[in-house]
């Protein structure tokens, strides 16, 4: 162009451009995790407050073990390593620990260096009775409400209660006959066994799950499938919609509605002072708004389309914040224990 000659690169020149990988591994490397975490990361947030609340339990830890002996896994360890399967969506213990091994944002969570050995699955077993016998799931979760309440984030007066389905971590296949025989041949695959049960009436009088008998089936509505599961209970304050109580159940047709006497109960225990409930229509019910009236709590609950429990009661649907426990992903599916 312009006369110019065009001249081209040299096929060296061009080979010196281009990035290539480098086969040799380094046998030596420095790196710090802390560095490795962006400074924006919402875990950052997650970590704070879950290190202070665990603070608080350390001497709740050190009566839960002996003094002499092998030293085990820390059990702030255990919870954060719980914390992260529900904020993940993580199926089970097994595949994170195999996620342990290779992921630094999990081992920077947990406090743990490159070279630090993961810890077996089994741990979790272990150790489950022991944290469920002295409650501290439940003292973890308070100590961590304590925090937003001394933030000021929570109403002490105006909640709210929902209620959800969380699936059991077991097969529709395990659900058989209480009374019926066992089978008379064995199974083609004892892992995963074909079962028949079409046209077979089935339903939680007659037939129970034989590898979680507490689950029961249920199903969120109508025309909705129903699965084996366990009933969640979520109360919510209505300042910021911030959770600070969460209990769970079996899934009984009632659950939803019978657990609230107790909510009210254990959160005037902590110190809480509910003046309102608000709660969605399948809380209108004479049982369920007698029980809130006799402990003095006004029940802000939506009608059902025939007139409920609550006709006496007027309240606009704006002056009531309805909130929503739904687990997410396959952290929806659950081992429950305790």
């Amino acid at each position: 162009m312009g006369g110019l000659d065009i001249v081209e690169a040299s096929r060296s020149e061009v080979a010196r451009v281009r990035g290539r990988q480098n086969p040799q591994i380094s046998m030596l490397a420095f790196i710090d995790l802390e560095s490795r975490v962006p400074l924006d990361h919402p875990l950052r947030t997650i970590k704070h407050i879950a290190d202070a609340a665990l603070r608080e339990l350390s001497q709740l830890f050190d009566e839960m073990y002996a003094e002499d002996g092998r030293p085990s896994i820390p059990p702030e360890r255990l919870l954060k390593a719980s914390l992260l399967m529900s904020l993940y969506s993580i199926r089970s213990e097994r595949a994170f620990c195999e996620q342990l091994d290779y992921h630094l944002l999990y081992r920077w969570f947990l406090d743990m260096n490159m070279v630090e050995p993961n810890f077996d699955r089994s741990t979790f077993s272990k150790n489950r009775e022991r944290l469920l016998q002295h409650q501290v799931g439940q003292q973890f979760f308070d100590a961590v409400v304590r925090q937003a309440d001394n933030r000021h984030l929570l109403s002490d007066e105006h909640f709210t209660v929902d209620g959800t389905l969380i699936e059991a971590a077991a097969s529709l296949k395990s659900f058989r006959r209480k009374d019926g025989p066992p089978p008379s041949t064995p199974p083609d695959d004892p892992g995963n066994p074909t079962v028949n049960f079409h046209r077979e009436r089935r339903s939680n009088a007659t037939h129970q799950s034989t590898t979680d008998p507490q689950a029961m089936l249920a199903k969120k509505g109508k025309g909705k499938e129903a699965r084996l599961s366990y009933a969640g209970h979520a109360l919510m304050e209505n300042r910021h919609g911030l959770v600070v109580d969460f209990q769970l159940s079996q899934a009984t047709g009632t659950a939803e509605r019978d657990v609230v006497p107790q909510l009210i109960d254990q959160a005037r225990e902590r110190g809480f002072r509910p003046l309102t409930l608000g709660a969605d229509k399948s809380y209108d019910t004479k049982s369920c708004v007698a029980d809130l009236r006799a402990r003095d709590v006004t029940p802000h609950v939506a009608q059902t389309p025939a007139g409920g429990a609550v006709r006496s009661t007027v309240v606009p649907r704006a002056t009531w914040v309805m909130g929503s426990a739904r687990p997410s992903g396959s952290g929806s599916r659950r081992s429950l224990d305790g």
